[in-house]
């Protein structure tokens, strides 16, 4: 079986990961290769027609290939919140909260990963157009064949250079950024910046096709499995991050990703609640994803609820 993710050097979707190398995967009798397809839309639309079985991604990406959650559903939650952070570049001078700082900047963001940041901009009251908001993909980030992309360190790569003023990114991104001081932590969602509704916006998600949960539904269950204990195993022994690290990143950024998956550890949960369930289908329904309103058991493969604990 194959799971795969949009961003692999990063925290964003670390537990899929994680499940993978540290063995957990197995220990619930599935094969499971891990593979990086990059951009998330990529990564939907390859999961719809059949050639992977599971994404570890933004959940409010699924209907991206699923038109109005018409044949894929979320399995489980990675981690609870939007899980993006905005950095401006250093000599901006922005602080923590302030963002109005965003005016007149070129930002680089990944497809439908954008949408987060022009949707929290526009409930804290900035006017893109009239401001002067560019949000654009990354210089570098587009995948040329045979290449794989990093989305984070390649937007802290970009900042470093002076080819765009910030980005909307993961967690490993911003800590490069930060560390090397070219950039500025501005907007953390998860952690209460900006307007309090796009903690819901979306979250890292496992998904799933509704193929799987009817022809394979021990599988799933298995995979949900898996991802508790890697999230208790993390908890437990935070030395794991690093081993997992070293095995999938480069070097400077495999001795990062502990101190930056500590910081997640709070959030680290396979619940799935209404709360969230709606406030994601209102952000979808505001960007334009999705047209209908939608319930629970249209979003999230509720059966499986029982192995979330």
């Amino acid at each position: 079986m194959k799971i795969a993710i949009p961003d692999l050097i990063s925290n964003s979707y670390f537990p899929a990961a994680a499940a993978v190398e540290l063995g957990f995967f197995q220990e619930e009798g599935l094969d499971m290769e891990l593979e990086l397809i990059f951009p998330v839309d990529r990564t939907m639309e390859v999961l719809r027609d059949g050639g992977i079985n599971f994404v570890g991604g933004s959940a409010h990406s699924t209907p991206h290939a699923f038109p109005e959650w018409q044949g894929g559903k979320l399995l489980a939650s990675l981690a609870q919140g939007m899980y993006w952070f905005l950095i401006l570049a250093t000599d901006i001078g922005a602080k923590q909260g302030d963002i109005e700082a965003v005016k007149g900047l070129n930002i680089g963001a990944a497809p439908l990963v954008d949408l987060g940041l022009r949707q929290l901009l526009i409930e804290a009251g900035i006017d893109l157009e009239k401001d002067k908001v560019n949000i654009a993909p990354v210089p570098g980030a587009k995948p040329e064949p045979g290449k794989q992309v990093n989305f984070g360190v390649t937007a802290a790569k970009a900042l470093e250079e002076g080819k765009i003023d910030g980005f909307w990114a993961n967690g490993m991104g911003a800590e490069v950024a930060l560390r090397r001081g070219v950039g500025t932590l501005v907007i953390d969602a998860r952690r209460g910046d900006g307007p309090p509704a796009g903690f819901n916006y979306t979250m890292p998600a496992l998904v799933t096709s509704d193929t799987m949960i009817n022809e394979q539904p021990d599988a799933c269950a298995a995979a949900i499995r898996a991802l508790v204990k890697t999230q208790n195993a993390l908890k437990e022994d935070l030395s794991l991050a690093t081993k997992v690290g070293r095995k999938l990143f480069p070097a400077e950024e495999a001795e990062l990703i502990a101190d930056v998956v500590e910081r997640d550890l709070p959030f680290y949960s396979t619940y799935i609640s209404p709360e969230f369930v709606t406030g994601m289908n209102k952000f979808q329904k505001d960007v334009g994803l999705v047209k209908g309103d939608f319930t629970y058991d249209q979003v999230v493969a509720s059966e499986f609820s029982v192995y979330w604990t």
